[in-house]
């Protein structure tokens, strides 16, 4: 029978060349580089709650990591370290194989060391902090918001939640389609590169996780600001972009959840720049509304007028 430490050894103890040391200690050693600031977060993924109890494994272990990397996008910073604790049902070499394998996969694309961690029985939960780092004062926050300030959104919104409504049942997609919301959902891909081009140009910023009326809620309570965003010009999925009309599909754009893309506010004076970080990450940046002085949040449609505004996004103890 495997052990604890002998699953560690062979599935999760590699090299660490940014730490000072990694796996194998009571704590990892990491040493910060001059002038910059630590940002620091944990996120917890819950089998039946986050992902299907049969997931692929190396998928999985993609996402673990790279939905920890996404929140250090989200505030410019350059992930470096993280650690990974998890409770496994039992010890299923061939899923922590795999598993592992997925995990370090985002780790080598990211350049991230994982330098800890622990295992224990117990139902599939997957726990990481991950650590960044930021020049000294230069973090994106959410409370930096400003009236007039652009709202702007990377990539496209709804191909995840999409997937997960056809795998639930709840909609039906052709194979082909199901494959291409699939991959959103299931191996997100973090906009590091983006997050750290906005230093400077963004007054405020976060990720996508929970839908994107729910996030940006998040931005406009902490800044005391409100928002009007233009329906129209949300980069609804191209699956999606054919079925706005109905109410299911705009959930899926306006609160689904799952995008992992940043949405960030910026001074209408900073447009060319926004532009030209599109040219330069070859990453579509959408302007999808404005802050406004006024709380709350209006829905726009083409001609101006005011709709229904929709549910917000996911909460687990909603």
């Amino acid at each position: 029978m495997s052990s604890e430490f002998n699953l560690i050894e062979r599935f999760f103890t590699k090299p660490t060349p940014q730490a000072v040391l990694g796996v194998g200690d009571d704590a990892a050693l990491l040493a910060a580089s001059p002038d910059m600031e630590l940002a620091v977060s944990t996120d917890m993924l819950v089998s039946g709650t986050h992902f299907f109890p049969d997931a692929d494994p190396r998928k999985l272990g993609w996402k673990t990591l790279a939905v920890n990397v996404s929140d250090m996008a989200a505030m410019g910073a350059r992930p470096r370290w993280a650690t990974l604790a998890i409770a496994l049902p039992h010890a299923d070499e061939p899923w922590l194989s795999a598993f592992a394998s997925g995990f370090f996969a985002c780790a080598r694309e990211f350049g991230v060391d994982l330098v800890g961690g622990d295992t224990t029985r117990g139902p599939l939960n997957l726990s990481v902090t991950i650590f960044g780092e930021i020049p000294r004062g230069q973090a994106l926050r959410r409370n930096g918001a400003q009236p007039d300030d652009d709202i702007w959104v990377s990539g496209t919104l709804g191909g995840a939640a999409l997937a997960l409504a056809a795998l639930q049942g709840n909609t039906a997609l052709d194979e082909d389609d199901l494959a291409s919301c699939r991959r959103l959902l299931d191996t997100p891909q973090p906009r590091v590169e983006l997050g750290m081009a906005l230093r400077g140009i963004a007054n405020s910023a976060l990720d996508i996780s929970d839908g994107l009326i729910g996030d940006l809620g998040h931005i406009l309570e902490r800044s005391n600001v409100g928002a009007e965003l233009c329906f129209d010009a949300l980069p609804a999925h191209t699956v999606l972009e054919s079925h706005l009309a109905d109410e299911w599909a705009q959930r899926c754009l306006l609160s689904g959840g799952d995008d992992y893309e940043l949405c960030f506010t910026a001074p209408r004076a900073r447009h060319d720049d926004i532009k030209a970080l599109e040219d330069r990450l070859g990453l579509k940046l959408s302007r999808i509304g404005k802050i406004t002085a006024d709380s709350g949040l209006q829905m726009l449609d083409a001609a101006g007028q005011t709709m229904p505004k929709p549910e917000s996004g996911y909460d687990h103890f909603a």
